[in-house]
């Protein structure tokens, strides 16, 4: 059996008494910062801890704004919508350093680490909605390239793995008005540096019904499906369409789902769980337990085989209720995934 590689996809609770309003601004100053960098080490160091293999820095900015508030500032970009390479930093990879470091020295290897950027088209829809400007496309595409360069030149103390692009809109948003070829050759535009490195290449969608495009990329090689919450989804992959392409799937084997997770809770209890708390940790020790993820995964294999080369989470936590319960629902997975390789 070939390896499976448990991943993440990124988001992460924040610390009970850290708001939102606070890391917007300690993120807006664009530097380096001790409390946001602690912030952030923390959560990362959380998911290491839960036994996650391939761990995503913690995402705590806005997935379009972490990238559009630099690309639209004057001072760093080269011309419109095309970021300066010295410009294009990823802070929080720049905050896991130190814990890193500290990581290498203990166990004497690097940590491997997934990287998530928002795809261009994500970016343009942000920008433009539902026009159709190619030129502009593919400069969202370079710039997006950039922050993944940067990413890779500045990797000291650990290894960039994983590289994802993060495309929710494909096959969902009905304002994307872009040819299949325009968008295959932006995404390959985003994911070049990143495949002469080496890494695996990611494409995280929400909804695999033209997953075929990124089959059809020169770059991208992995195929992020939210199988979990939604288990058709995976009746729509062809298997034959990934052994003819080289191609790999990414399977979500834990719900990430929260609120409807919760609104189960919700009519079992006849009360509102967001307020009578105690409910919660149900969700880890009786519905996303080891053995329902494990059982995910092995209906997942029986389909795919050695075609699926990570899992993990559907999409991210950052809605959960606490980082405690959602660090329950990481080892949960690594749990569910030993038991499955057994």
């Amino acid at each position: 059996m070939a390896e499976i590689i448990f991943d993440d996809i990124g988001s992460f609770p924040l610390p009970a008494g850290t708001s939102k309003d606070w890391m917007a601004g300690k993120f807006s100053e664009k530097k380096s910062d001790a409390d946001l960098f602690k912030v952030i080490n923390d959560a990362f160091m959380k998911k290491v801890e839960a036994g996650v293999e391939v761990p995503t820095y913690p995402q705590y900015q806005d997935m379009n704004e972490q990238f559009l508030s630099i690309i639209r500032d004057s001072n760093c970009t080269e011309e419109p919508f095309k970021v300066k390479q010295s410009d294009a930093r990823i802070i929080e990879l720049e905050a896991i350093e130190s814990v890193a470091k500290a990581y290498k020295e203990e166990n004497g290897e690097k940590l491997d680490v997934r990287v998530c950027v928002t795809g261009p088209l994500e970016l343009y829809l942000k920008e433009f909605g539902g026009t159709e400007y190619v030129d502009i496309l593919n400069l969202f595409g370079e710039s997006v390239g950039r922050f993944v360069k940067n990413s890779l030149s500045g990797a000291k103390d650990f290894n960039i793995k994983t590289v994802s692009i993060d495309e929710p809109s494909i096959g969902i948003n009905p304002q994307v008005m872009f040819s299949d070829n325009d968008l295959i050759k932006a995404m390959d535009i985003a994911c070049s540096s990143a495949k002469k490195a080496g890494c695996d290449v990611e494409i995280h969608l929400h909804s695999p019904l033209h997953y075929k495009l990124a089959c059809q990329t020169e770059n991208i090689s992995v195929i992020g499906v939210e199988s979990a919450a939604t288990p058709s989804y995976l009746d729509l992959i062809d298997k034959k369409e990934l052994d003819d392409t080289d191609s790999y799937l990414r399977v979500g084997i834990a719900r990430t789902d929260i609120f409807n997770l919760v609104a189960v809770l919700n009519d079992k209890y006849n009360t509102n769980v967001w307020k009578e708390t105690q409910y919660f940790p149900e969700i880890i020790n009786e519905m996303e337990t080891p053995a329902v993820i494990s059982k995910r995964l092995s209906k997942a294999y029986s389909m795919f085989g050695e075609s699926i080369k990570y899992a993990g989470p559907d999409c991210g936590l950052g809605s959960w209720p606490s980082q405690e319960i959602a660090a329950q629902l990481l080892r949960n997975v690594a749990e569910g995934m030993a038991d499955f390789k057994k």
